[in-house]
This record gives structure tokens, C-alpha cells and sequence, in this order.
């Protein structure tokens, strides 16, 4: 199976950046290049579109969707958290924007063997970086009962986290669990029979938690957020996609203290703090998804654009 996405709210976070023809500008979350692609269209040769993922599938299919693209493309395999040592890396200082899609790329979901899905059978796996060292099978056996209520109320706001925690604990005890398809009965087990079978599966927030510590998703996003900000030119953009509202309220919170001016208290007649807003907000509430890219992605119902500019 190739590595197939299709990308989300594509034409309105690309569309924001206004592409210049000899400008820089960076897609932090690769994955099968489709925002790459449509910013490369845009872009003349004296152009410069850099492509960062965790994943080397992701890059793989990137760079053989934009081999004939005219522009200059790098590639770069690391975490988009890293931006300021990966441009000082390529001799870069300021950018014209960047795109940060923060879903799971679709092939990461569909292929059985990576193991995100509860709904196929795979090793427990879901790392976006294969190099890295911690699993969701080391996640699900090896993390204390505390522990694991801790991630699957933080990350999953799963109301039921003590009693998931208390079944894959129980469970492992007997033997590890060691296939999606194990932990999803584990946790359809910690459930009553009507809420086993509901709209929603049982596992969906539980597997988004585990794949979030995993992936440390969250772990420093807001500080990515500055340093992506501090990196753009002066009316550079940054476009950010978030699928689950522990992104968005990442996303929101950073994005407000960047487009905050003084934060004297109210009843000060003058500002004395002196700060000024460093940016803009392009949009005031999120873009979603319109009626005709619903109907072909179902997995756009989730997704929210916001957009920043750089004073």
C-alpha cells in the first residue's frame, strides 16, 4: 500500500501563506506532500520549500510526488519541533511561512502494520518515527496504572481512564498485550455493554492518548509554535491544522500571547510593561471544512485552520 493522504483544508492554509515566487517556506508535517505540492506550484526556481517528517515513508513518497517541481526542495528527517537547529543546519535565519498539519497522515492509520488503528491487527507499535525507542507496547506494559490514568485522561479526556488503566493492568498480568486488536477488547472490557457498541468505538480516545505520548505530539508544541513565529519574516505566515481540541487550545493559547500588546492591569492609566504584539491573526475564529470537502474526506469533519502573520 503507497503512502496515499489526502490533505486537509489544502487550498485555505496555502492560500494564506500568499506564496511568493522567491520565497522560503516550510511544511513541518511532510507526510505524502500534498500542502508541499501545491506551495511548490507556486514557487519559482530562485524558490525554496523545505519538507520536515518523523517519518522516512512519509519522505519517500514526498520527494517522488515533487521530483519535477521547479523549485528547490530539502528534505529533512526530524521532529518540526527542532525548526530553529534545523534551519540554522541549512544556513537559513528567516522564512516567508509554514504550514503545520498536525493529523496523523492517513497511511500511518490505514496500514495495518503501524499499529495506530483499532480497528486491523498489527504489533502494537503507532510511532511516527520508527528510530524512536518508546512504543505503544512499552506504553501499555510497562507504564505504572497511575500512569497510564494519567495519559488516557490528559490526552484522550477519557472520563473512564481509571477503569481502561485498571483492565489493561489487569490484563497484562496474565500475559503482555501485544496487538491493537488485544487492547481494544482490553478496553471494550472496561466498558458496559451499551457503551461497548455506541457511535463512537470504546478505544478511540484511548489509542489517540497512547499515540500522543508516544509521539510526544503535544510535549513542547506551544514552544514550536514561538519558535516558528520568531523564524518568520516580517509579514510571514504561519497556517496550522489541528484535528482534537488538545492541539487547537495549544494552537489558540500561543497564538494569543503572540498577537497580546500590553498586559498592564486595567486600571493602570498608562502602559508601563511596554510590550508590543509580535503578530496578527489572520483569521479570529478557525476555518473548517466546507460541504464538498466533507463529502470526500470524513476526516476533515475535525479539522481547524488557524492563520498568523508576522508584524
Amino acid at each position: 500500500m503507497g503512502f496515499e493522504h489526502i490533505s486537509v483544508l489544502l487550498s485555505e492554509s496555502v492560500d494564506a501563506l500568499g506564496v511568493k515566487q522567491d520565497g522560503i517556506y516550510v511544511d513541518g508535517t511532510l507526510g505524502g506532500g500534498g500542502h508541499s505540492e501545491l506551495i511548490a506550484s507556486r514557487l519559482g526556481r530562485d524558490g525554496v520549500l523545505i519538507g520536515i517528517d518523523r517519518d522516512t515513508a512519509a519522505i519517500a513518497a514526498a520527494s517522488e510526488r515533487l521530483k519535477s517541481c521547479e523549485c528547490t526542495v530539502k528534505y529533512v528527517h526530524d521532529n518540526f519541533f527542532n525548526i530553529r537547529n534545523i534551519l540554522n543546519e541549512l544556513g537559513i535565519e528567516k522564512i516567508d511561512g509554514a504550514i503545520l498539519d498536525l493529523g496523523v497522515s492517513s497511511p500511518q492509520l490505514d496500514i495495518a502494520e503501524r499499529g495506530f488503528s483499532y480497528n486491523s491487527d498489527a504489533r502494537l507499535d503507532m510511532r511516527m518515527n520508527r528510530d524512536d525507542s518508546l512504543d505503544a507496547y512499552k506504553v501499555v506494559n510497562e507504564y505504572s496504572e497511575a500512569e497510564l490514568r494519567r495519559i488516557l485522561y490528559r490526552y484522550g479526556e477519557e472520563r473512564n481512564a481509571a477503569g481502561v488503566a485498571a483492565a489493561i493492568v489487569k490484563r497484562r498480568k496474565v500475559k503482555p498485550i501485544s496487538t491493537t486488536l488485544e487492547l481494544s477488547e482490553v478496553i471494550k472490557s472496561a466498558f458496559p455493554p451499551k457503551k461497548r457498541y455506541a457511535d463512537k468505538h470504546p478505544a478511540k480516545r484511548s489509542f489517540q492518548a497512547i499515540r500522543i505520548e508516544v509521539n510526544h505530539e503535544l510535549d513542547g508544541l506551544e514552544d514550536a509554535l514561538y519558535a516558528f513565529a520568531g523564524c518568520l519574516k516580517p509579514g510571514g505566515v504561519l497556517s496550522v491544522i489541528t484535528f482534537h481540541s488538545l492541539e487547537d487550545r495549544a494552537v489558540k493559547t500561543a497564538f494569543y500571547e503572540l498577537c497580546r500588546g500590553c498586559t498592564c492591569p486595567k486600571e493602570f492609566p498608562v502602559c508601563v510593561c511596554g510590550k508590543k504584539p509580535s503578530a496578527e491573526l489572520i483569521n479570529k475564529k478557525p476555518i473548517t471544512a466546507g460541504e464538498a470537502e466533507l463529502e470526500k474526506n470524513n476526516r476533515a469533519h475535525s479539522a481547524k485552520l488557524r492563520c498568523l502573520r508576522k508584524l
